[in-house]
């Protein structure tokens, strides 16, 4: 990225400055044969704004190529020739200042030029420096070797850095050993970097030890680079030293300690110390333990939001990936697809399961395939386990299991609970058990409670109770209603209502209904049974949706009652017709409630068929009334099948009459 307003000349004082800051050149060393030995930054390079910039990072300009651009320097009071003239009014600003710096620097280097051939080390020194900066590495040589054969400690370890970039690294060691000894920090950096790449870890802790002591932000990096990779817990306090001098992955790489420790405030600060020096992976952090803290304070997700951003710019995939879930969640799912498009498109695996998940839902299978499969290229196995799932909702059963198997060898554990319950329902037990065991010791909530099912099954009631426990422990509703039926059979109400509240609680609708029931048997919290019937019956439990039609006829509010009978009688509840049919004679609608009470008599309802025999017995008709009480008879309970019998001996005597 350009910087604007900065020029990449220097004036003649800054080339005249001490070179020795060169040797900290923060371009990765990887993209460069030949560079300074490599610091280990987490895969991002450090760039620090240090006085004189390494020679890596320069331009490399030819002297025929600068002659030819700016022209012959000319000696103060010359007249310039026709063809070099400089008319700024002529010239793009930029370009007349990049001309005129040009000119000063030439004009610089002649000077030095004559005073190293006349002896003088230091200006050698400085010539030697100018073309290593250039690149003119041949020529920059025999200067920097004669001002480092004259003491200069300088010279000797950009001469180190020359020879390095040659790959003549035994000697450039040699020169930056010199140069380290006579006090250089960033001489010490550089050898301490070479001799830990060489394995000689101890003699690396010593010079880059010195090289942190001495103020250089870079090796106290590596210094905390090395001890943390011991786990010497040191490296934090270097770490600090570094990211206090600017160094944004050390900042970064301390956030990572202080959150492992647990220290979320700490942490936070150094990642927007690091993010606000555009570290990508820093924004993210900051991002995911803002949308944490976000949680109590929803004002701090558009600030998480920012930083997602801002990391997403900076090509951090997975921020742009979070970035999507955070829109999506604000109801702004278009341009959630798109942050998930580009993040899917960079290897993101998650946010190519979110585009298929997303197409998924719009009926595109087309589309959700493709970008499961593109999650499964990018090695993420819930790539596998949703193209199974795709395919079990598609019809293709073979090729679901297939997916399923596939990710289920992979380690994925969601899929192991899906490829056993294909195989239980294929009547597989023996193969479906131990995908269920390893579905539920890898943490799967299913599988756990499945695996209870299973022994529930044959009878091997401890075994079940086990995993139902393991489920229920995890929020599983289904396993906690199944341990509070347990208790109530034991006779145990107080802890059977701890297990129904759980299932409750989980989302388990009869749970909810069984703790309504309960307490209202007690009878001593009518307010709270009632609360658990409505949301059991918001749910769809028929039963409690009965219930609340009951409790609300009791009270008089007939028109709640009906709405409540119809839910549950258009859902097929035979109690619920019968109750509606009454509720409907009651309000003279006796042909509606006809219709009812026939549903509910065909679903098996005795005393709705009793109706229905005295109602046929009232419009005379005798034969249909002796059907429906056979038919009462048939269905029960005892009470109804014996009025039924009374009166199917009635109409006996009167037709035999």
């Amino acid at each position: 990225m350009r910087l604007i307003g900065k020029s990449g000349t220097k004036s003649g004082a800054a080339v005249e400055a001490d070179t020795d800051a060169w040797a900290e050149s923060a371009e990765s060393p990887e993209s460069r044969p030949g560079a300074l030995p490599a610091q280990r930054t987490s895969g991002l390079s450090e760039r620090p704004a240090v006085g004189g910039s390494g020679p890596d990072s320069l331009v490399h300009v030819s002297a025929r190529q600068f002659s030819a651009a700016v022209g012959p320097y000319r000696a103060s009071g010359e007249e310039p020739s026709a063809g070099a003239a400089l008319d700024p009014a002529g010239l793009d600003p930029t370009s007349f200042e990049t001309a005129l710096a040009a000119r000063e620097s030439a004009a610089l280097e002649a000077r030095h030029r004559q005073a190293a051939d006349g002896g003088d080390p230091e200006a050698a020194g400085r010539l030697g420096t100018l073309l290593l900066r250039r690149g003119d590495l041949e020529d920059a040589e025999p200067y920097l070797r004669a001002a480092a054969a004259a003491g200069l400690r300088a010279a000797a370890n950009n001469l180190g850095v020359l020879l390095h970039q040659q790959g003549h690294r035994a000697e450039a060691g040699q020169w930056w050993r010199q140069a380290a000894v006579a006090g250089s920090a960033p001489a010490a950096h550089a050898l301490g970097l070479q001799l830990r790449d060489q394995g000689e870890e101890e003699a690396a802790e010593y010079w880059l030890h010195f090289a942190a002591d001495h103020g250089h932000p870079l090796g106290a990096y590596a210094l905390g680079d090395l001890m943390e990779h011991r786990r010497d817990v040191r490296a934090e306090r270097w770490f600090k030293v570094s990211a206090d001098a600017g160094h944004r992955e050390a900042a970064y790489r301390l956030a990572r300690m202080r959150e492992a420790a647990g220290d979320k405030e700490t942490a936070e600060a150094w990642y927007r110390t690091a993010a606000a020096r555009s570290h990508a992976r820093a924004a993210l952090r900051l991002g995911v333990l803002l949308e944490e803290r976000a949680r109590t304070d929803q004002s701090l997700l558009d600030e998480a939001a920012r930083w997602y951003r801002q990391s997403a710019q900076n090509g951090e995939p997975r921020a742009a990936c979070a970035l999507g879930f955070l829109l999506r969640d604000a109801g702004d799912v278009g341009a959630a697809a798109e942050w998930w498009q580009e993040a899917a498109e960079a290897g993101d695996g998650n946010a190519a399961n979110a585009l298929g998940a997303l197409h998924a839902s719009r009926g595109e299978a087309k589309a959700a395939e493709h970008w499961y499969r593109t999650a499964l290229d990018a090695g993420d196995q819930n790539g596998a386990f949703n193209l199974g799932l795709l395919c079990a909702g598609t019809g293709r059963d073979q090729q679901a299991e297939q997916w399923y198997r596939r990710a289920a060898y992979a380690g994925h554990r969601e899929a192991c609970n899906a490829l056993a319950v294909v195989l239980l329902q294929r009547g597989d037990e023996s193969g479906a058990e131990p995908w269920f065991s390893k579905a539920a010791e890898a943490g799967s909530v299913d599988g756990a409670f499945n695996l209870g099912v299973l022994h529930a099954g044959r009878g091997e009631a401890r075994q079940a109770q086990e995993w139902y426990a393991r489920a229920a422990a995890e929020g599983h509703g289904e396993a906690a209603l199944q341990l509070a039926v347990a208790q109530e059979q034991r006779g145990n109400l107080s802890g059977a209502l701890e297990r129904y509240r759980q299932a409750a609680a989980g989302g388990s609708a009869e749970g909810a209904f069984r703790l309504a029931s309960v307490l209202d048997r007690r009878g001593d919290a009518d307010a709270e049974a009632e609360h658990w019937y409505a949301l059991a019956a918001d749910a769809g439990h028929r039963r409690a949706q009965v219930r609340m039609g009951v409790r609300a006829a009791e009270r008089g509010a007939l028109e709640i009652a009906e709405s409540w009978y119809r839910r549950a009688a258009e859902a097929g509840s035979r109690s619920a017709a019968f109750n509606l049919g009454l509720l409907l004679a009651r309000q003279d609608s006796e042909a509606e409630a006809m219709l009812w009470y026939t549903r509910a008599a065909d679903a098996g309802h005795g005393r709705a068929a009793l109706r229905l025999a005295l109602l046929a017995l009232r419009r005379g008709e005798p034969v249909q009334a002796e059907n429906w009480c056979r038919r009462a008879i048939d269905y029960g309970p005892a009470e109804v099948a014996e009025r039924a019998g009374r009166l199917l001996g009635a109409l006996h005597a009167e037709l035999s009459a």
